[in-house]
């Protein structure tokens, strides 16, 4: 660790905790760190029940927990929550909750009559529950800032994805495109195309009712005889996705790639991309992936780790230095 002297150090040490969610990005975030994990017990009793204990005491320390917030969302948003907690009752001087994947997202405003917004519960609920700062990566709505309180962090993975995109794909890619899976994510592919220098085409989406399904229509825009990068913020059932791959090749496109941060990847979503015609997909290590779903996907798959970008967030935050600074911000 490289201190300079005329840093002022206004905690003890860096302590990270990590929960059950996320164990190998957790791992690689205290490597990046020159850090240990700190030693925990977290236990679900039969009763459904789950019980934290810390081996050592964290008073007056600076602590940072790594917890994503995929399936089992329950199971493991109460774990950050209890951890959150512990800590607070055990006097850390501060405490972040640094979540990759933040869940509920998507429940961000009243689009309809009579329905919860249940990400801004959930920023509650981690502010209750102790925590002094946040770190989340691509949130589904740059709104989720204003439901929090306290300061945080809210960081995109587009700077990593964007290079290695240039480095790995881009110099092989015959006229590219970026397209994006909806007109929701129009601003930020717009940014994307724009860092990778290609030009942009949207598919216009219509939900018709209120269940996951949703219809594609069109694509704005010109994808015959080009290679097409389709990005999204994360894959969840697949279901766009393999709409977007369908009508980029029924549209002319040639190769096909998808981008994406967050694997959600719930029910059969994996199998649904294997089937697809698509050269590569690019994602990170936001949410783990499972053996068999890397299987399944094998070669094609890329997955791009976040936890330099985290693990240096973190020694910045720790240090009191800038993070927009890693951005030229």
């Amino acid at each position: 660790m490289h201190h300079h002297s005329h840093e002022i150090k206004m905690y003890g040490g860096i302590k990270l905790y990590a929960g059950t969610a996320s164990p190998d990005l957790a791992q690689k975030i205290a490597e990046y760190l020159g850090e240990k994990l700190c030693e925990r017990d977290i236990v679900l009793f039969p009763n459904d029940n789950l019980f934290v204990k810390l081996h050592t005491s964290v008073r007056g320390q600076d602590v940072y927990v790594i917890q994503t917030t995929s399936a089992p969302v329950q199971q493991n948003l109460m774990e950050l929550l209890i951890m959150l907690q512990t800590l607070r009752l055990d006097s850390a001087a501060r405490i972040t909750a640094v979540v990759p994947y933040l869940c509920y997202g998507r429940s961000d405003k009243k689009d309809q009559p009579r329905v919860p917004i249940t990400s801004r519960l959930v920023a509650d609920m981690i502010e209750v529950a102790g925590a002094d700062r946040y770190v989340t990566l691509d949130p589904h709505a740059g709104q989720v800032q204003g439901f929090f309180s306290i300061p945080g962090d809210v960081l995109t993975a587009s700077h990593l994805i964007v290079d290695h995109v240039n480095q790995a794909i881009r110099p092989n890619l015959k006229d590219p495109v970026v397209v994006t899976v909806d007109l929701g994510f129009a601003k930020k592919g717009r940014n994307f195309a724009s860092d990778i220098d290609a030009p942009i085409a949207f598919i216009e989406k219509r939900r018709v009712t209120n269940n996951a399904k949703a219809e594609a229509l069109t694509i704005i825009g010109n994808v015959r005889h080009r290679d097409v990068i389709l990005v999204d913020d994360e894959i969840d059932t697949g279901g766009s996705i393999v709409q977007a791959v369908k009508l980029a090749k029924e549209s002319g496109a040639r190769q096909v790639y998808v981008v994406f941060v967050h694997p959600v990847f719930s029910a059969n979503a994996v199998e649904r991309l294997a089937a697809l015609p698509v050269t590569g997909y690019i994602t990170t290590d936001t949410v783990p992936i499972s053996p068999e779903k890397r299987a399944l996907l094998g070669e094609r798959l890329t997955v791009l780790s976040v936890a330099p970008l985290l693990g240096e967030v973190i020694r910045r935050a720790h240090e009191g230095r800038s993070v927009g600074e890693m951005f030229n911000e």
